[in-house]
């Protein structure tokens, strides 16, 4: 096909833009015009064709149009400029302006296709009628489609929220010589996120949430991770709103359940998640800490690989953030806050450190803890855990956890992976071990056995040692 033609083919959008902004401009055109502005007019029609974009004296290489200028001028010479050689680019056009521009590109689009060879058209013509059928085809698949997008848009949930949601079930079954009155056991938690955004970078969620468990299951070694407390009673588990000031600042703010872990960019151990136990999850964040009322927070990234991480949580309910005669924000008899600076890297090392400063409302006394964390990644196989200090004015406590796993062993995606956990209490000494399994089924489904051991040595005694299997389904939507 000659150039020539690829041309006539290439202006062919341009025609049509400019055929619509005329039409534009004639529908706006409703009044009839005065005789001044009739001779205005006709005065600016007197224009001169140009043969290129550079002899217009104020059109430069910096224009944001001066591509499309160039193009214009220079393979279809449709652009005329005004006698001194100016282009005018930023005034408004006139109707009649409009018309002596598409006259000349029309001018010239005729002169190419009277040299078109004949038989271009007509290999032209064949091949429409040749594909026809496949052209209605696509134009039938088109109306459907636009058809289909028009319901959807009458029968969409909202445009600025999207529903997620996650359902976990946990079998919990006690065995081994071990003295223990403890039967299998079933739990369940049910959760609704209804995530937000109004600008893309922000996220306002609301989380209703429902469970059975009294945290009674598994007490030896803590308590399940995915549970919740209650009986299947309906609440608002999360109502936060986070938004970014500028490029390296996000801030938090929390109506409720928002604490400690909550306000971090990362928990560093990679079984905080995977495992079944709650103790996976660095369990120093919640000891002896209150809040979960009102809660305000940021994370500022220093660099791309050092954020700093700081937070602070009121108690809810009486005496806490919404009783402006008991406590309010900064006076509820729980409290929590926290500091966490933060190295996150692809490669090797994965570390923090943190202070938490909170009390859980007994005898008002204050904890302070501090921690380090670390984790080691050295491809599949990773090597992590955490060391912490809890002091008050009475007592102090060391705990600690260290595990090992592998991820994508024989299925990609999955984690294998152990820890044991020295548990923080200021008057005994738990411990807990735990060996998981996390194994992704589809994108909806994962499946995770665990082998857990717990020793809850109350007193010194050893009659609250367990041995447990689990399994846990985790479905997400």
């Amino acid at each position: 096909m000659s150039g020539k033609l690829w041309k006539v083919l290439l202006a062919s959008p341009a025609f049509l833009g400019m055929g619509f902004t005329g039409s534009a401009i004639a529908n706006e055109a409703h009044a009839t015009p005065s005789v001044a502005s009739l001779e205005t007019a006709q005065n600016n029609i007197d224009l001169a064709q140009v043969n290129s974009v550079n002899d217009l004296s104020d059109v430069s290489p910096a224009d944001w149009a001066y591509t499309a200028l160039q193009n214009l001028v220079e393979q279809y010479q449709c652009i005329e400029g005004y006698p001194n050689r100016t282009f005018r680019g930023g005034q408004p056009l006139t109707r009649y302006e409009f018309a002596a521009g598409l006259n000349a590109c029309l001018d010239n689009l005729l002169a190419i296709v009277d040299s078109i060879d004949p038989d271009e058209l007509a290999t032209i013509r064949r091949l429409q009628e040749e594909f026809s059928a496949e052209l209605a085809t696509l134009r039938g698949r088109v109306d459907a489609l636009e058809a289909e997008v028009a319901e959807l848009r009458e029968q969409q949930f909202s445009t600025t929220t999207k529903l997620r949601g996650q359902v976990d079930g946990t079998v919990v079954v006690p065995f081994g010589d071990l003295d223990t009155d403890e039967e299998t056991t079933f739990t369940s938690r049910a959760r609704l996120n209804f995530d937000a955004s109004f600008t893309g970078e922000d996220r306002l969620r609301i989380r209703l949430q429902a469970g059975e468990n009294d945290f009674g299951v598994l007490s030896a070694g803590g308590g399940l991770a995915n549970s919740a407390d209650g009986d299947f009673d309906v609440e608002i588990n999360d109502f936060f709103y986070t938004f970014p000031i500028g490029e390296r600042i996000d801030v938090i703010i929390g109506a409720n359940s928002i604490v400690t872990d909550d306000f971090v960019t990362s928990t560093i151990v990679p079984f905080d998640g995977p495992s079944v136990a709650d103790p996976g999850g660095p369990v120093l964040y919640d000891f002896d800490m209150g809040g979960g009322g009102f809660a305000g927070g940021l994370s500022f990234a220093l660099t791309d690989n050092i954020v700093i991480d700081a937070g602070y949580s009121a108690d809810e309910g009486a005496s806490g953030s919404n009783d402006p005669d008991d406590g309010g924000i900064f006076g509820a008899d729980e409290q929590s806050y926290i500091v966490q600076a933060n190295y996150l890297s692809d490669g090797l090392i994965d570390a923090a450190i943190a202070y938490l400063h909170g009390n859980d409302g007994d005898d008002n006394e204050f904890t302070d803890t501090f921690a380090g964390l670390l984790n080691l990644d050295f491809g599949r196989f990773f090597v992590a855990g955490y060391v912490a200090f809890h002091d008050n004015d009475d007592d102090d406590d060391f705990s600690w956890q260290a595990g090992a796993g592998i991820n994508d062993l024989f299925i990609e995606g999955s984690q294998l992976g152990g820890y044991y956990a020295d548990l923080p209490d200021f008057d005994d000494d738990p411990f807990m071990a735990e060996v998981y399994y996390d194994v992704p089924i589809n994108q909806f489904l994962n499946i995770t056995p665990a082998l857990i051991y717990g020793d809850l040595d109350i007193d010194g005694e050893d009659d609250d040692e367990s041995f447990y299997a689990a399994i846990r389904a985790t479905f997400r939507f």
